[in-house]
Order: structure tokens, then sequence, then C-alpha cells
């Protein structure tokens, strides 16, 4: 049978500091060390380093902004979609059954192989193509323009 007694502070109430040390103590955050991350690097430095070790420090780094280059990309079933409109607005040209698409004045950096493609699309000025968005391209006839670097 359980053994029921009474909690350690009510034995201690009527007692002045009832076990909080100063008359003052248990009142404010002083008696916790403090309220949020208050002697991280201080008196709760192990606490933090035991919940995340990499809290303080740097690690990796950041490429300065102007050395990163924003690829604008594409897929390749997309432009075999807008096709059409593409001509009207004069970036691309039809020759018969081929249409000729000049992908720099698209804006477009890469070309990806999402999506299906069913012209006969003669890509120009493709400064990188993915390796299936190129086997799309010639099994339906077209050909690629890609400058050797």
């Amino acid at each position: 049978m359980q053994n029921r007694r009474p909690k350690r502070i009510t034995k201690l109430r009527g007692r002045r500091t009832a076990g909080y040390g100063r008359i003052k103590g248990h009142r404010a955050s002083g008696q916790r060390g403090g309220k949020g991350n208050a002697g991280s690097k201080k008196h709760h430095y192990i606490k933090v380093m035991m919940e995340n070790p990499r809290y303080f420090g740097k690690w990796g780094f950041k490429r300065p902004a102007k050395l990163v280059e924003e690829v604008r990309i594409m897929n390749i079933g997309d432009i075999d979609q807008m096709v059409d409109r593409l001509v009207e607005r004069g970036i691309a040209t039809k020759k018969g059954a081929r249409y000729v698409v000049d992908v720099a004045k698209l804006g477009v950096d890469k070309i990806l192989g999402g999506g299906k493609v069913k012209h006969k699309l003669d890509l120009t000025g493709v400064k990188y193509i993915s390796e299936s968005a190129k086997t799309k391209v010639t099994e339906v006839g077209g050909t690629l323009d890609i400058p050797v670097a």
C-alpha cells in the first residue's frame, strides 16, 4: 500500500522562507538564473550546449551576392506548349513544320526536361540544357544549337 505523506512545502509553510533561501527567494526570475536565454554564455552554458551544440559560432560561408549568378530555367514542355504564342511575339519563327526558337530572346539560361515535346523545335541561343531535354527534342526530330565551351 502507498505511503501518503504531506508534500514538503506544506511542512515548510509558516517558516519565513519556506526553503527558498532569502525572504525574497522564489519571487522573481532571479531565482531561476534569469529569463529566457539569460546566462547562456555563463551559468547556463552547459544547458545550452546540451540542447544545441551549434548555438554559438558560425559554420560554412555565404557567397557574396555579386558572385552568385542566378540561372533562369524553363521546362522544354512549357516552351513546346507556348510555341505558337512565341511566333506571334517574334521570339520564334515557323519554317514548315519546324519552329525555330531563340531561347536567349526568351530570357532563359537553362532548359530542363519536364513536360512533353510534340513540335519539331530548333533551339538557338541555348546556354545550358539537361540531358533529358536534349533527348526529348532530338527524338521528335528537332535540333540544338549549343555553343562549344
